[in-house]
């Protein structure tokens, strides 16, 4: 059974820092591009951030730019997720995804394989 297990959430003060991990079992994604999403109650779940199969090329919503850092560790299927600077507007559910295919992409229908997502709560 594929599965993506999200860890790391919580609750920071704003401007605090968190740093979420996803670990796959059942396969491996070295070979795939792999995304941070987020939920926030009320709102659609929007892309994050993502990354290629290298680990070499990324995509950043503008609302975390300059924030927030995606990176890989293929080795061990593992993506990671620095969050820094945190804001109340970030508090969502946070899942992490793998898409079918290795080059990095922003398209929430490339991604196949998803996680339950771990809570992040920022308090002003």
């Amino acid at each position: 059974q594929v599965q993506l297990v999200e860890s790391g959430g919580g609750l920071v003060q704003a401007g605090g820092s968190l740093r979420l991990s996803c670990a796959a079992s059942g396969r491996t994604f070295s070979a795939n591009a792999m995304g941070w999403f987020r939920q926030a109650p009320g709102k659609e779940r929007e892309l994050v951030a993502s990354i290629d199969w290298t680990g070499f090329n990324t995509r950043y919503a503008d609302s975390v730019k300059g924030r927030f850092t995606i990176s890989r560790v293929s080795a061990k299927s593992t993506v990671y997720l620095q969050m820094n600077s945190l804001k109340p507007e970030d508090t969502a559910v946070y899942s992490c995804a793998a898409s079918a295919g290795g080059v990095v992409t922003t398209i929430s229908n490339d991604f196949r394989y998803w996680g339950q997502g771990t809570q992040v709560t920022v308090s002003p």
